[in-house]
């Protein structure tokens, strides 16, 4: 089972209490989007076994949004981090990196 602490109010939950949002910082495509843009954003993303950043809402507690580093193949926690963060912190990558040393995070590859 996956187990999260939400970093607003410090509680740490199961997946029940939890409601996931997706993945976390995506690139919105707005109104001025092409529809090339927005059909790639919606279904042309990568979905790659391993390291995810995702946006999870801690449902049954503080109702509040947050962030989840996390390995979706072993379901290894590497952190979570307020919604309002716009890039994964520091400590939080360099956990990352720590178990897994080849890892690249998906904004310095080449796709």
């Amino acid at each position: 089972m996956l187990i999260l602490t939400c970093p607003c109010c410090g509680v740490t939950a199961e997946e029940t209490e939890l409601h996931p949002g997706g993945e976390a910082h995506l690139e919105r495509i707005g109104p001025g989007g092409s529809d090339a843009a927005f059909e790639a954003y919606l279904f042309a993303r990568r979905n790659p076994r391993g390291v995810h950043f995702e946006r999870w809402r801690h449902a049954h507690g503080c109702g509040k949004w947050f962030l989840a580093a996390r390995d979706t193949a072993t379901l290894q926690v590497f952190g979570t981090y307020s919604a309002q963060t716009p890039h994964p912190p520091a400590q939080i990558v360099a956990a990352i990196r720590r178990a897994r040393p080849d890892w690249q995070p998906h904004w310095t590859q080449a796709e």
